[in-house]
């Protein structure tokens, strides 16, 4: 195994793939530090606002004199980004030929024609001050009714819904109606308290349509409890005898998601999942990139995989609104990476963006979703949201997402209300936490070939799709997070 990796041939830095001493050579260059694995190292002189190279385009720009040989890092390197930036459009892409090499997933058909992975049963709280009464009602539900008949009985908490104005209150309510909406649902129960913003009758204003829903208001009840639970079980009779059935893989939509990133992100398992998304969507199938902030720096990539100038447009408004929502905050707009980014290698956005935008492979971006849009069209598409892996995962989600694969280097347990498989992008990890990930990508970096990776991811992919349970569902790690940007009575 190498010691080291140079990711592009330009590249001015190398990094390293275990941790190096002191004296050390490393591409024909004496290492001048200790250096920690996943940390860069210069492999040539880079004078003083000279830019750093790594994935073949610029990660930042050098403080000071930086000597090959030397630890590139925090101490000697900024970011060269900039706020409002205008953008031209340069295709450079074209969409892959079609496949159809007739795989197949098991799936359960809905009745608004939308096919899900689970035949699950939801409590929803329109209001937080009642989860607590949500989770009961599950509870009890659990003694008395065969719940292995369906794939889950689950409560969804959250803290939102009352003392919400404007926008706020109105995301709330969309994420809920979506999660309504989504296919892995074969019924919800809409729990209200009967006082909150989030009225009840509010939220069914456009959820005519949708047959799969109970509402209860518990303030107009006596037992809400035992209401609750007899709501759940009319729903239940209508889905515990739902069998699945054969679709082609092209109705999978797929999120991708990477959180507790380190320096190898992006060199194996976003890759990986790049490529994961091309093989998807040239098949016909849809996935759906999302991490706002962390496309900047790297938007120009996907800028120029846009489909159209329509589509171009849209992406130049996401980032730019993005940046926008952070200035109205006076917050720092590239006030990342996280300190775990930065103790796992990565120095600037630029460079973790550049790992970050991996996620989307090299198919075109087919459309851009803003506030609660769902997705409507099959291909790449992106959704606006922050990086955030809890509000994140539930974007993707309530954007349709039937699954969400997440790649991380330090590790989470978490998952969303779609399985989420864990994809560790260092070998260790994955050894260590056989409780929390799902799939090792590492084996990338230690003589596995991307295309045997892929095939296994592939395969785990479909498994999981045909009801094979992720760690988050076994342990049960099912949240949701809801964004918020305004105020609170």
């Amino acid at each position: 195994m190498s010691k080291y990796l140079k990711i592009s041939y330009n590249d001015n830095v190398v990094v390293a793939l275990t941790n190096l001493n002191k004296g050390e050579v490393v591409e024909g260059v004496t290492l001048l530090n200790d250096i920690k694995k996943g940390h860069k190292i210069a492999i040539k002189d880079i004078n003083k606002n000279e830019n750093v190279i790594k994935y073949g385009y610029p990660i930042g720009r050098a403080l000071n004199d930086i000597k090959k040989g030397e630890h590139v890092h925090l101490h000697n390197v900024k970011t060269n980004l900039e706020d409002i930036l205008s953008y031209d459009y340069q295709k450079y892409h074209t969409s892959f030929d079609f496949i159809d090499d007739n795989l197949t997933v098991n799936v359960y058909e809905r009745d608004d024609g939308q096919v899900g992975i689970r035949n699950e049963l939801w409590v929803i709280p329109t209001v937080g001050c009642i989860n607590n009464q949500a989770k009961l009602i599950v509870e009890e539900f659990k003694k008395r009714y065969d719940v292995s008949l369906i794939d889950d009985v689950v409560a969804y908490s959250h803290p939102y819904g009352c003392s919400q104005l404007g926008g706020d209150l109105e995301f709330t309510k969309k994420t809920l109606q979506n999660m309504v909406r989504h296919p892995n649902n074969g019924g919800v129960l809409i729990l209200g308290l009967g006082c909150e913003n989030n009225q009840v009758s509010d939220f069914k204003v456009g959820m005519e349509d949708v047959n799969k829903v109970r509402y209860l208001i518990s303030q107009e009840v006596d037992d809400e409890i035992e209401e609750g639970v007899r709501l759940l079980g009319e729903l239940y009779e209508s889905m515990k005898n739902l069998k699945r059935v054969k679709k082609p893989i092209s109705c999978l939509r797929v999120g991708l998601k990477c959180g507790g990133s380190d320096a190898f992100s992006g060199i194996s398992a976003n890759p990986l999942v790049g490529m994961f998304s091309d093989f998807l969507t040239t098949r016909g199938g849809t996935t759906a990139l999302t991490e706002v902030p962390e496309m900047f720096g790297a938007e120009t990539i996907l800028m120029n995989q846009a489909k159209n100038e329509e589509v171009f447009k849209k992406i130049v408004k996401l980032i730019n609104d993005f940046k926008l929502y952070y200035k109205k905050h006076d917050q720092v707009i590239y006030e990342n990476p996280s300190p775990g980014n930065k103790e796992g290698g990565i120095t600037t956005l630029e460079e973790k963006s550049l790992g970050c935008t991996q996620k989307a492979g090299k198919n075109e971006v087919v459309d851009v979703l803003f506030d609660n849009e769902r997705i409507t069209k099959n291909g790449l598409n992106l959704v606006n949201g922050p990086g955030n892996d809890l509000i994140s995962v539930t974007n993707l989600a309530a954007s349709g997402c039937h699954l969400v694969l997440f790649t991380t280097g330090r590790g989470t347990p978490f998952g969303g209300f779609v399985p989420t498989i864990k994809i560790s992008t260092n070998s260790e990890l994955a050894s260590r936490k056989t409780n929390w990930i799902d799939f090792d990508a590492g084996r990338v970096l230690t003589g596995m070939s991307f295309d045997e990776v892929l095939k296994e991811l592939v395969e785990l992919v479909i498994k999981v799709a045909n009801g094979d349970k992720t760690l988050n569902e076994i342990y049960n790690f099912k949240d949701i997070s809801i964004f918020k940007s305004g105020v609170i009575l």
